[in-house]
């Protein structure tokens, strides 16, 4: 898509590349009023910043040619089928991909890999005659070549993503080809200058005489680049020695070849499609590593018997080959509400404040590394719920079907990585029948691989003695007593405590059973909304709402078709000075103040309508209607900690607006 007519003026902010040279060279990018709303949220965490030294996977998404309706919209939009990726776990870079100049990963993109420690990467692409024709202005000299590999680490660094997929599919004159290294080196050293484990990664095409010629393989034809760079994405027409030789060219850098594999299936080894793993089989037999490319084909197909099903079915074959990449649990304060940023209704406390279709990638949570299973193969399902009430969020992990009296289920939900130091808390909210019990199951591994099995049971009753024997400890979870936000929540939350000091957490699972027996052929049906682990006697404080600045910026006033007036606004908020506080979303809602009425008295938690959410200090509200008769309106933000707790709304901060300048 091109950018917006006049990307100056303000409208509903969308997410866009960069389509000639002109624009890039210019910056005109950073002064659109769209680009603070694309300014990514999530940072790479800490642990994620240096590539590991394995065999990695990359993902290259080329999803219907980018900035679709799942992520065109940076604050969200209304389709709940929109296509989406949650397997983060099995991959470490993702490359958002589109045949446009200059491809900007969206933010809600970014958030979501981010999240799960899985790098981001833009992709800069010439291709055709109109490539050809950039070429020759980008390599026109030494300085040009320079200068534009400095205006994309710019793009990368401003915009919180982390490096670039160069894929320069010309023919070039021989005489530009030292230019053209240039331009590769200069961009990884300086990408690598602001932005920390960034990466730049050569895509299989022209090689060193200029040609344009695909390689299938790292040899030296392409070496050159790939010695300039942090690897080499070969095209995916390798025969079944490509990635051995490869390999072997690459040296104590094997792991830099990414050997691509088309899941479309277009003269990929294996076939791709449902055979992807053919490939991935090999790949990980030679000890190099892969790039998948279009894993939208499950989605864009229609696979049956619907996108979850087939998507998590597709995902499962490539963890089968490989294994899990990415483990989290690995950092306190963790929290999952297992939204996979779509729905059919938003909650908050349980309660859903929206009732209709949206889907937002911002949104996502750490998702579950459920067990990689067919559904025939157990009498009881395990699937993300989109349909009932969540507690955060628009999703939960529902276990139902059938289970007799004397046995219990079991299944992961997390893989970790996370050494306890510290007496850690745990609470977990559960949705049931009543009679259908949650408890968690824990694995840690001491310094000498022992394996201790805890398990951590809602009720003070033990289930069956002989079926909870194996575990090393048992410890009860009673229900909270403290007062959750809203009232009346189907939810319950359980809490406990744990201390495991020096042993590694290295998966926290589900464990259902019946609380009491039952008559007839029982069906059990319960679900989790939301799992915390976080240091014992840690909680997050929250602000007032006088430590924050509010601002309203753009305002403008109009009337619509049936006479009611409505506001178009661009609402910032922010910490005052001197107030060092990470925060990890905020939802916005609307107070509308009649008049008679006492605005300092005007209450907030009972009148309050809910707007959005959003990870960004950023929101611009779009036509918002205001009745006759309204005053002043409210806008609130209700604040959300890194532990997923979050502020009442008559103690958050907030912004008022005079209608009409009243």
């Amino acid at each position: 898509m091109a950018a917006p007519s006049d990307p100056m003026k303000p409208s509903v902010p969308i997410s866009y590349p960069i389509t000639d040279l002109e624009t890039l060279n210019s910056r005109a990018y950073f002064d659109s009023f769209h680009y603070p709303f694309n300014i990514s949220s999530v940072p790479l965490p800490a642990a994620a910043v240096v590539t590991p030294p394995r065999r990695r996977i990359l993902v290259c998404h080329d999803f219907k040619g980018g900035y679709t309706d799942d992520d065109k919209w940076v604050q969200g939009g209304t389709n709940a089928d929109a296509y989406a990726i949650w397997h983060w776990y099995l991959m470490d870079v993702f490359v958002y991909f589109s045949h446009y100049l200059v491809t900007l990963p969206p933010p809600g993109w970014i958030n979501a890999a981010h999240t799960h420690g899985v790098k981001v990467l833009g992709t800069f692409i010439t291709e055709w005659g109109k490539g050809r024709e950039i070429c020759n202005t980008l390599l026109a000299t030494t300085e040009s070549a320079r200068t534009y590999a400095e205006r994309l680490a710019e793009l990368a660094y401003m915009l919180g993503f982390d490096g670039w997929l160069l894929n320069m599919e010309v023919s070039l004159h021989p005489q530009q080809i030292p230019i053209l290294k240039e331009f590769v080196g200069h961009l990884t050293q300086t990408v690598h200058n602001v932005v920390p484990g960034s990466l730049v990664i050569w895509y299989d095409s022209v090689t060193m005489d200029g040609k344009l010629d695909y390689q299938n393989q790292l040899n030296e034809k392409n070496k050159p680049f790939f010695d300039l760079c942090d690897g080499i994405f070969c095209n995916y027409h390798w025969k079944e020695n490509y990635p051995k030789d490869s390999g072997t060219v690459a040296g104590n850098r094997r792991f830099d070849v990414y050997m691509g594999i088309d899941v479309w299936g277009r003269g990929t080894y294996g076939g791709g499609q449902w055979n992807t793993v053919v490939s991935l089989d090999v790949l990980k037999n030679d000890d190099v590593s892969a790039a998948i490319f279009g894993p939208g084909w499950v989605y864009e197909t229609q696979q049956l018997p619907d996108f979850q099903t087939a998507q998590n079915r597709w995902w499962c074959l490539v963890e089968k080959s490989w294994g899990v990449l990415q483990r989290y649990p690995n950092i306190l304060p963790f929290y999952s509400n297992f939204d996979q940023g779509h729905g059919t209704h938003y909650s908050v406390g349980g309660f859903p404040l929206v009732d209709s279709s949206w889907n937002n990638m911002s949104c996502q949570g750490f998702q579950p590394v459920l067990d990689c299973k067919e559904s025939s193969q157990s009498s009881m399902l395990v699937f993300n719920n989109f349909e009932d009430a969540s507690y955060i969020g628009g999703g939960s992990i529902t276990c139902k079907g059938s289970l007799n009296i004397n046995d219990i289920f079991s299944t992961r939900l997390f893989l970790g990585q996370f050494t306890l130091e510290q007496s850690v808390s745990l609470n977990y909210y559960v949705k049931s029948d009543g009679n259908s019990q949650m408890g968690l199951k824990l694995s840690f591994s001491s310094n000498l691989n022992q394996i201790t099995q805890v398990l951590l049971l809602p009720e003070a009753e033990l289930p069956m003695d002989h079926l909870t024997s194996k575990y090393d400890r048992i410890i009860f979870a009673p229900r909270c007593s403290r007062q959750d936000l809203f009232l009346g929540s189907d939810w319950v939350q359980y809490e406990s405590s744990l201390t495991m000091y020096g042993y590694t957490l290295t998966e926290v699972g589900l464990l259902c059973y019946f609380k009491k027996p039952v008559d007839d052929e029982p069906t059990f049906n319960a679900s989790i909304g939301l799992i915390r682990l976080q240091i014992s006697e840690q909680s997050i404080e929250f602000p007032s709402a006088n430590s924050w600045i509010t601002e309203g910026e753009n305002i403008s006033w109009s009337s619509n078709n049936e006479g009611l007036r409505t506001v178009s606004l661009k609402i910032n908020w922010k910490l005052k000075e001197g107030t060092s506080k990470a925060f990890e979303a905020y939802n916005i809602y609307v107070q509308k103040v009649s008049n008679g009425l006492n605005r300092s008295d005007y209450g907030t938690a009972s009148t309050a309508e809910f707007l959005a959410t959003t990870k960004a200090g950023v929101y611009y509200i779009s036509a918002f209607e205001v009745p006759i008769g309204v005053t002043d309106l409210i806008f609130v933000i209700q604040v959300f900690a890194v532990d997923g707790t979050f502020q009442e709304l008559d103690q958050s901060p907030r912004y008022q607006l005079a209608v009409g300048g009243q």
